[in-house]
Formats: structure tokens, C-alpha cells, sequence
């Protein structure tokens, strides 16, 4: 994490973060992510004590250090909700940033009761998270995603089209991609080697997709003299950052004629899963391992069916063809014998 959000962080927001990062796993920008949540929270507080006044101090420069437990041990669960209403209405934080910022008070709250003991009893059990409503992951479509690969133009042409590649077939984080390194890859056993969310290793296979992109970057790759352990470098020979990758895939989606779809680097990883899921047959479970997530739940917002896939399923059943016979009339004597 950030050293300036140390140096601007009560003793107690600052252990629960060292046991979010030690103890839990979670990864650099996932604890700042908690950091920025929280802060937000004890900046609350501070306007809620009369700390502060907000027409003299910008709500982004009012620091929390110094923030008292107290203020912290002493909330209610209505206190909690007041919060809530309070950014929705004074700092227009939406449905999604809301439930965002409730799961990580709760998370902390159930820290400070079950870990340290340094509350009595959790008051925000009760609290319920803000529901979002479901959506349809984003992805692009077998054609799209073929057409993506085939429009790529670039002065570094085997490393991005190497790069979208394996985003669209194995379905990794755009962390994951940037974080892979020589070494992480064996043709051998067709495999690849990632790390992701807390550092948590897992192996997926790579089809000959893969092989044939890695086969043509890599003598490119290897013909650099650097003592960087990168698979993939950027102008500098260094290992190509997250924005730079991202920054990739926009071009190539716009030279491709998709710019305008809303389509990211995470959304080629839910294109990879909802390709697999639709033209692969490949159950839930086994999509669960190679994206790496916990819950199969998770999961399942990939495994979607599209409107087509909906509507061949209806025109699948054996009474599809069937065609509604015209009205026969009633005989008077079909009428008398009813």
C-alpha cells in the first residue's frame, strides 16, 4: 500500500489493513481499495463530531490520523444507516460505490469484534448491503472476438496479438497477463502459470492458440538484452504496465471497429468464459478453476446464455414445428351430444 496512506491512518484502521494484506491474502490494491472505503468513513465521522468545517477544508484533504477510536466503538446501527443516506445524498455515490462501501464497514466492524475484541458486540450484523441489480456481463462474440484478432496493427505486433490472445482463451486478469514471467510458461506441458488475487497460484492449460502466439513472440521477447524476468516488456524494456496493456487493447478494439462496445481487458476475460461455456460445453465447475474464483457463484454470472442461444432452444423443441389447426365449428348434433 501507498506510504502516504500509512502516514494518514489511525493505529487501529492501520492493523486492520496489516491483517487484511498478512493474514487474508489480499493484494496491494485490494488494501488500498479498503483504505479508500474506510476513509471515506472516518472523514464522516470527523463531520459528524463537528471536527471540521467543509467550507474551509475540501472533504478530500480532511485527514483521519487522528481520528479517536471512540468515535468508532460508539456507532449504533442507525448510525450506520445514516451514513449511508449521507452518500447517497451529499456525495452522490451510486448504487454500486454504496455496496462497495457497506461490505468493507461491515468486513471491519467484524474485524474489531471477532479478531481484537476491541468492541463488545459487532453493530452492523444487521446492516444489509444495497442491492444491485443483475446485469448481463459484457463480451464480445465469437465473430467480434475473431475480428479483434484478426485487425491488430502494431509496431510490436507479435507481442500485442500474443497478449489479446491469451486474454480471449484463457481468461485471465489483466493483472495476471502483466504479472506473467519467462519462466512461468513450459511448452512442455502446455501450461501456464498465474497468480492472482492474494497471490494465489494456479495452473491452466493453453491450447495451440496460445502455443502458436508465445512460439511467434517469444524469439522477439528473447532477442532483448535485459535482465528483466518479464514475459511481456514494454518500449523500455521493462515489464509493460496495466495501463499500457489496457491502453493495447483499446487501440486494437478501435481499429477493429469495437470501440464503441464498452469492452475492457476484464471484458475479454468474460468473453473468454462465455465462449468456452457456449461453444465448449464446458461445465461451471471447470470454468471456476481456470478463472481461479472462490465461489461458483461468482462464476455463474459468466456462464450466461445469449438471446440466440435462448432462441434455439425454444425452436429446439420436438413441438416447434407444429402449426395451429383452423377453428373447426361444432355440429349441431356435437352440440347436442355434449
Amino acid at each position: 500500500m501507498k506510504k502516504a496512506y500509512y502516514d494518514d491512518c489511525p493505529d487501529y484502521l492501520a492493523d486492520y489493513l496489516t491483517y487484511m494484506q498478512l493474514v487474508k491474502g489480499r493484494g496491494d490494491r485490494t488494501v488500498e481499495a479498503y483504505y479508500i472505503d474506510l476513509r471515506t468513513f472516518l472523514r464522516y465521522m470527523r463531520i459528524l463530531h463537528n471536527e471540521v468545517d467543509t467550507n474551509k477544508i475540501p472533504f478530500e484533504e480532511i485527514p483521519i490520523g487522528g481520528v479517536p477510536f471512540e468515535y468508532v466503538r460508539k456507532l449504533r446501527l442507525i448510525d450506520a444507516y445514516d451514513y449511508l443516506k449521507w452518500l447517497a445524498e451529499d456525495r452522490a455515490n451510486s448504487l454500486k460505490t454504496r455496496a462497495r462501501k457497506t461490505s468493507a464497514l461491515k468486513q471491519f466492524y467484524s474485524y474489531l469484534h471477532l479478531k481484537k475484541n476491541l468492541i463488545p458486540s459487532d453493530p452492523l450484523t444487521q446492516l444489509e448491503i444495497p442491492k444491485l441489480p443483475k446485469t448481463l456481463p459484457k463480451y464480445l462474440s465469437l465473430e467480434d472476438a475473431q475480428r479483434l484478432l484478426s485487425s491488430i496493427e502494431s509496431d510490436h505486433f507479435e507481442r500485442d496479438y500474443c497478449m489479446i490472445t491469451l486474454f480471449l482463451n484463457c481468461g485471465m486478469r489483466l493483472s495476471e497477463l502483466c504479472g506473467l514471467n519467462l519462466s512461468d510458461f513450459s511448452f512442455e506441458s502446455e501450461t501456464l502459470r498465474l497468480f492472482g488475487k492474494g497471490q494465489k497460484e494456479r495452473i491452466v492449460y493453453i491450447n495451440q492458440a496460445c502455443i502458436s502466439a508465445l512460439k511467434a513472440y517469444l524469439p522477439i521477447r528473447l532477442s532483448v538484452q535485459t535482465q528483466e524476468k518479464a514475459l511481456f516488456l514494454s518500449n523500455r524494456n521493462t515489464r509493460i504496465s496495466r495501463r499500457r496493456t489496457q491502453e493495447i487493447v483499446e487501440e486494437s478494439l478501435k481499429k477493429a471497429g469495437l470501440g464503441n462496445l464498452g469492452i475492457t481487458t476484464h471484458k475479454l476475460r468474460h468473453t473468454a468464459a462465455t465462449l468456452m461455456y457456449q461453444y465448449g460445453n464446458v461445465d461451471t465447475l471447470v470454468i471456476k478453476d481456470i478463472l481461479g474464483h472462490e465461489s461458483l457463484a461468482t462464476t455463474e454470472i459468466y456462464t450466461h446464455l445469449s438471446n440466440e442461444n435462448l432462441r434455439q432452444a425454444a425452436n429446439a423443441n420436438p413441438l416447434a414445428g407444429n402449426k395451429a389447426p383452423k377453428h373447426k365449428k361444432k355440429t349441431d348434433k356435437e352440440d347436442n351430444d355434449e
